[in-house]
């Protein structure tokens, strides 16, 4: 097999499928858990605080609609172009690839200036709205005022790395990520511990080690080995180019972007009735589900370019072929993990917190918020194929139902129906996550085939 980081993407249309995804995807894979990092060790320094570990964890939990809503820009661009740019090297335009991949960096920069600003002065009401309590806003707002500064950089990690991976290079999108999560590990304890800085040194740490991995995926796409580089001609905006980009990333920004308002409403409703302790219960939940929810996130990714590539070179047996892989691994991942987090839950949550009452109290609610997590390979599989072979409508659809129509009036109106408000709040993330994927799968055996269908004339093939 060809290296995968050769300039030639033809691998992507000849080379087996199995070989192929698993080869692209473990990076990919591995950049998202180091990826995960960044957030995570953060939590894990700060819980163990000593003294105020506590509040103070729950005070950065507060912070994480913010964080999510700047990855949600992010991807807004890099997940609609990324897929674009692929398709285009596909069909053979390698100048309409470099257009895509230039627009969407100028946009992150726009972006990143306003949300810069926006953050810096509203970042208390932002807060108080989104769950802090007089015993947390002071870290949130510490935390925050430093994070917001490296808005920038998580930008250009996360929205131009996605067009490294993009071209099949996937081992170097993995070393994006690796050099911050590296840097960031080696930076909390001496900012948070050694110069005595606690959340404040974690939100520098992170701030520095971002911007270390942003540098890094620029210069790799400004050199010699990439297929398509960034060319000064390139980065002026053009509604021809950009606008469909942002069509197509609307799906995942609905995705990350809902979680921050799932989060104001789970906090919100968490604060009361189950007061500070459900708001840090919250706060690992969501950890989890982020390390159960970016593997298989990182399957898709190594999935992303052979479906584009093939679906922009005519190839229907291959985009096929890559979605039944894709849907097999993903659904065998979210098993096995979901049968760990039944019979270990109190494992998972160790890892953020030691105090004994916040551990008790969240390893049960662990349990019941994960409940349904055994089927979200499902929704993963079938949100990353429809992205990867263009079909905005569906995946914004797919994204709208899971989030806006199911889980957000379910945060409010299961507690009412149940004795126990707290493990009402809790549940309504899986009755949510099981009605979702068998919309998503009705909807996508039909548009699926379509777009099949539609490949075959241009292809020459019928059936498998």
């Amino acid at each position: 097999m060809k290296n995968i980081t050769d300039n030639n993407n033809d691998f992507l249309g000849t080379e087996p499928i199995s070989k192929l995804l698993f080869k692209l995807a473990i990076p990919a894979v591995a950049a998202q858990l180091i990826n995960m990092l960044y957030n995570v060790v953060d939590r894990v320094y700060i819980g163990h605080i000593p003294g105020d570990g506590a509040l103070a964890l729950t005070g950065v939990g507060v912070c994480m609609p913010i964080f999510m809503i700047i990855s949600a820009f992010a991807a807004l661009v890099s997940m609609g172009g990324a897929p674009r740019a692929s398709i285009f090297m596909g069909k053979g335009d390698n100048q309409s690839a470099e257009k895509t991949m230039g627009n969407c960096l100028t946009l992150q920069i726009i972006i990143s200036v306003v949300l810069t600003a926006v953050l810096l002065i509203w970042n208390r009401d932002f807060l108080l709205a989104f769950g802090a309590s007089e015993n947390t806003i002071g870290y949130a707002q510490s935390y925050m005022n430093i994070y917001a500064l490296g808005t920038i950089f998580v930008q250009l990690t996360l929205g131009m790395n996605a067009f490294i991976t993009a071209q099949g290079f996937a081992k170097m999108g993995m070393k994006t990520v690796l050099i911050g999560a590296l840097c960031n590990i080696v930076l909390d304890p001496i900012f948070i511990y050694g110069f005595d800085m606690g959340v404040q040194g974690a939100a520098l740490a992170t701030v520095i080690s971002q911007a270390v991995s942003a540098i890094w995926v620029i210069c790799f796409l400004y050199g010699k080995k990439t297929r398509i580089k960034i060319k000064r001609e390139s980065l002026g905006l053009s509604a021809k180019i950009i606008l469909p980009c942002i069509a197509l990333g609307i799906s995942p920004f609905i995705m990350q972007a809902s979680e921050s308002i799932i989060s104001i409403c789970f906090n919100s409703s968490l604060l009361k009735y189950g007061g500070d302790i459900a708001v840090g219960a919250m706060t690992i939940l969501t950890s989890v589900m982020q390390f159960a929810m970016l593997p298989m996130t990182g399957l898709a990714q190594g999935a992303q370019p052979i479906s584009s590539y093939n679906f922009g070179a005519g190839n229907a047996a291959r985009v096929k072929q890559t979605f039944r892989l894709l849907i097999k691994s993903c659904v065998i991942y979210s098993a096995v993990l979901w049968g760990l987090i039944m019979l270990f839950p109190q494992v998972f949550v160790g890892i953020f917190t030691p105090d004994p009452v916040l551990l008790a109290f969240t390893s049960h609610a662990l349990r019941i918020y994960c409940a349904a997590l055994v089927v979200l390979g499902v929704q993963v599989a079938c949100q990353m194929t429809f992205i990867s072979i263009g079909n905005a409508k569906a995946s914004i659809a797919v994204a709208v139902m899971r989030k806006f129509v199911l889980l957000i009036p379910l945060i409010f109106i299961v507690p009412k129906l149940m004795a126990a408000k707290t493990t009402g709040v809790y549940l309504a993330e899986p009755i949510a996550d099981v009605i979702a994927v068998v919309f998503t799968g009705f909807l996508f055996a039909v548009q699926f085939k379509k777009a099949l269908k539609d490949l075959e004339p241009a292809a020459g093939i019928a059936g498998d």
